[in-house]
């Protein structure tokens, strides 16, 4: 989903189309509420993104995935705490599902980070 969203906006589309799934909808919410995109709406089995644009720049710079299955990272709550989260936005898998590193320091929760968008 994220090459889907970073070559949309490279290519300049208003919107995209993404297949439906769970952790898809999970990570649309905090973009959304974050405001790196403008909306989406969840069809059947599809999801359309709609894509956000700051003076004809994309909103998201870049997504850099961290976690990958072949290297696994898990973050501890002392390692989150060290983290300066003024510089670029983390969203982070907790056991209380997905979170954004600012909610992981004011829950004490630790997780596996996913991506980092910038």
């Amino acid at each position: 989903m994220f090459a889907n969203i970073k070559n949309g906006q490279l290519a300049r589309r208003s919107f995209i189309f993404q297949t439906r799934k769970n952790i898809c909808e999970s990570f649309l919410k905090i973009l959304w509420n974050e405001g790196f995109i403008l909306g989406y709406n969840i069809y059947l089995t599809e999801i359309k993104i709609f894509l956000k644009y700051r003076n004809d720049q994309p909103a998201i710079n870049s997504i850099k995935l961290v976690s990958k299955p072949s290297k696994r990272i898990y973050y501890s709550l002392k390692q989150i705490w060290k983290i300066d989260s003024s510089k670029s936005f983390i969203i982070i898998s907790t056991d209380k599902g997905l979170k954004t590193i600012t909610d992981c320091k004011r829950l004490s929760l630790g997780g596996e980070p996913f991506i980092v968008v910038n």
